[in-house]
C-alpha cells in the first residue's frame, strides 16, 4: 500500500503565515502604488498648471513680449522656475503658436501644434494634457497669456510647463522602496513569530503532530471502550473531563454528556480532595455508591510538578465478590467430589472387610442402606430439579456437607424447571450458595447438624428456602442482617447476605427471614419468573 509522508505542522503554519503576509504585502503594495501614482500625477498636473498660471501673470513676461526680448530677458527667469519645480521645459508661444522661448534655442521661431492650443487661445482656458516625446512622455499644463488694454483683454500667447512622467515614477519608486523595506521587516517578524508559535504548539502537544494526536485519540477511545473498569478523569477544579461507558454502566448513569460537570453533581459521595490537594496516589479505597461497594484507585495527573487533575479507576467489589464466589463454588465442587471419592473409598474398604469376615448380611444391609440414600438424593436432584446449574450447586454443597459432617436434606417436594434466562448462573450461585453456606456456619456449633434446602417453581414465582437447626437470629441481628459489612464471623466478612439482597432486588424479588418455632432460622426467597430487566426491557421465563 502506498504511503505518503505527512507534512509537519511547523511547515504548514510557516507556509500559511508567510503566504498570508506575502499576499497582504503584495495587495498593499499594489493598492499603495496605484494610489500614490494617481496622487502624484494629480499633484504634478496641479503643479505644472499652477506654475504656468504664475508665469503667465508675471510682469516680466509681458514686458519681454512687448520688447521682443523674451530670450534675453525672460529665459533666465524660466530656467530658475524650471529648476525649482524640476520641470523639463517651459514654452512660451504667441497667438500663431510661434515659439518665443524653449529649452532648445533651435526651436525658437518654429511652430508647434497641440490639440489644446485652439481651446487655450480661443476660450482662454487652462488645460492639462499628455504629450509623447522622444525621451519619454511628459505632462503639460498650458494657460493663456492675457494682456489688458484700455477697453478689453486679449490673449496674446500661451505658457506651457512640461513635467516628465519619468520623475513621477522615480518618486514613486523611492516611496515604494520604503514600503517594501517595512514589508520585509514585517515578513521577517511574521516568520520569527510563526517559528515561536509552532514551537509553543509543539510544546503543548508534547512534540506530537496533528495526525499523531488524532491517532492517539482514536486509540484512546478504543482502549476506553475495551476496558471493563470504570474510568473518570477530573481536572484541578473538580470538573469531569472524561468518563468511559463502563463507568456509566456501573454507576447506573444515563447516556447524557457528563463532560464539564462537577464531580459533586454526579458522584456526591466520591472524595477526591486528597488526590487533588496533596497529589497522593490512593489504591484500593472502598466507596459505597448506590448500595454498591466500589474499589477506587486515584492517580494524580502531574504537570511540571503541579497537580492538574486526577484519574479515578474503579471496579465493582460485588462483581469481584461474585467472581470469587463462583471460583469458590468450583473449588467446592472439586473438594466435594474429592471428599465423596474419599468417603466411598472408605465404604469400599468397609465392604471388603465385611466380606473377608464373612459377614455377608451386614454387608448387604449396608449396601441397601447406601443405595436407598443415593437413589433418594438422585431422584430428587436429577428428576425433580431440572436446572443443571442448580444441580451442580447442590452437588457441590452435598460434598461440602459430607465433609463437614452436616446432613444436607433436599426437600422431597422440591421441583423446578430450568430457571428463566434473566436469572443468570452467577445469580443462582450467589443466592443458593450464600444461603446454604450461612446455614452450614450456623449449625457448626450444634450436636446434630442439619440443613434443609427446598426449591419450588410452581405458579409465577420461584421459591427458594433454606432452613437450619442453628441458634436462630437475634432481634439485634435482624436489623443489620443485610447491611454490607455486617457479620458476626469476624472482619472482612458481611458481603454474602448483602449480595443476596442486592441480586434479589435486581430481579424484583423479595426475601423473608424468620426463626423456626423450635430452633434455627428460615430464609425464603421469592423470585418472579417474568420481570423487567435492569435496563427496563421485558424478559420472559
Amino acid at each position: 500500500m502506498r504511503t505518503y509522508k505527512k507534512i509537519p505542522l511547523q511547515f504548514k503554519i510557516l507556509t500559511l503565515i508567510t503566504g498570508l503576509i506575502v499576499m497582504i504585502i503584495l495587495l498593499l503594495v499594489g493598492i499603495s502604488s496605484y494610489v500614490l501614482f494617481v496622487d502624484s500625477r494629480n499633484q504634478v498636473e496641479q503643479l505644472v498648471l499652477q506654475t504656468a498660471k504664475t508665469i503667465a501673470l508675471m510682469p516680466e513676461l509681458h514686458e519681454a513680449i512687448e520688447e521682443n526680448e523674451l530670450e534675453e530677458t525672460f529665459r533666465p527667469i524660466a530656467e530658475q522656475v524650471k529648476d525649482q519645480i524640476h520641470a523639463s521645459n517651459i514654452i512660451v508661444e504667441d497667438r500663431e503658436t510661434i515659439i518665443y522661448s524653449h529649452i532648445d534655442p533651435s526651436e525658437v521661431g518654429t511652430g508647434i501644434h497641440h490639440d489644446a492650443n485652439g481651446q487655450v487661445l480661443t476660450f482662454g482656458g487652462s488645460y492639462n494634457f499628455e504629450v509623447v516625446r522622444e525621451n519619454g512622455d511628459v505632462l503639460v499644463g498650458k494657460v493663456p497669456i492675457i494682456a489688458s488694454f484700455e477697453q478689453y483683454d486679449s490673449v496674446i500667447g500661451t505658457v506651457a510647463v512640461e513635467f516628465p512622467e519619468e520623475n513621477i515614477y522615480k518618486n514613486l519608486y523611492q516611496k515604494l522602496k520604503t514600503i517594501l523595506f517595512a514589508s520585509l521587516v514585517v515578513l521577517c517578524l511574521g516568520i520569527i513569530g510563526g517559528v515561536y508559535l509552532t514551537k509553543n504548539i509543539r510544546k503543548d502537544t508534547l512534540g506530537l503532530e496533528p495526525h499523531e494526536i488524532a491517532s492517539l485519540y482514536r486509540e484512546r477511545n478504543a482502549i476506553l471502550l475495551s476496558i471493563k473498569e470504570g474510568i473518570v478523569a477530573i481536572n484541578r477544579q473538580g470538573f469531569i473531563t472524561m468518563i468511559n461507558h463502563s463507568a456509566k454502566n456501573m454507576l447506573n448513569l444515563d447516556d447524557s454528556n457528563y463532560i464539564h460537570k462537577h464531580i459533586s453533581e454526579v458522584l456526591p459521595s466520591l472524595q477526591i480532595d486528597q488526590g487533588l490537594e496533596k497529589g497522593e496516589i490512593v489504591h484500593h479505597a472502598e466507596v459505597l455508591i448506590n448500595d454498591k461497594v466500589f474499589i477506587f484507585n486515584f492517580i494524580p495527573i502531574l504537570e511540571n510538578g503541579q497537580v492538574i487533575g486526577v484519574v479515578a479507576s474503579f471496579t465493582d467489589k460485588t462483581e469481584l465478590k461474585k467472581l470469587v464466589e463462583t471460583l469458590s463454588e468450583v473449588r467446592e465442587y472439586s473438594d466435594g467430589l474429592r471428599a465423596q471419592t474419599h468417603e466411598y473409598s472408605n465404604k469400599l474398604y468397609l465392604l471388603s472387610g465385611l466380606m473377608q469376615l464373612e459377614r455377608y448380611q451386614d454387608a448387604l444391609d449396608f449396601i441397601q442402606k447406601e443405595s436407598f440414600v443415593h437413589q433418594y438424593q438422585t431422584k430428587i436432584l436429577f428428576n425433580q430439579i431440572q436446572d443443571p446449574n442448580v444441580q451442580a450447586i447442590l452437588l457441590g454443597k452435598l460434598g461440602k456437607a459430607s465433609e463437614k459432617k452436616i446432613e444436607l436434606i433436599i426437600d422431597v417436594d422440591s421441583y423446578v424447571d430450568p430457571l428463566p434466562n434473566h436469572i443468570e448462573i452467577t445469580d443462582s450461585i450467589t443466592i443458593i450458595g450464600n444461603l446454604i453456606d450461612n446455614a452450614f456456619e450456623a449449625v457448626m456449633s450444634q450436636k446434630e447438624k442439619m440443613v434443609t434446602f427446598s426449591i419450588m417453581g410452581i405458579g409465577n414465582e420461584i421459591i427458594i428456602e433454606v432452613t437450619d437447626n442453628g441458634p436462630g437470629i437475634s432481634s439485634e441481628q435482624f436489623e443489620e442482617l443485610f447491611k454490607i459489612g455486617s457479620s458476626t464471623k469476624g472482619s472482612h466478612r458481611g458481603f454474602g447476605l448483602f449480595n443476596v439482597m442486592r441480586i434479589v432486588k435486581a430481579l424484583n424479588g423479595t426475601i423473608e427471614v424468620t426463626n423456626h418455632k423450635h430452633v434455627g432460622a428460615i430464609f425464603t426467597v421469592f423470585l418472579p419468573k417474568k420481570i423487567q430487566n435492569r435496563e427496563g426491557d421485558n424478559l420472559h421465563d
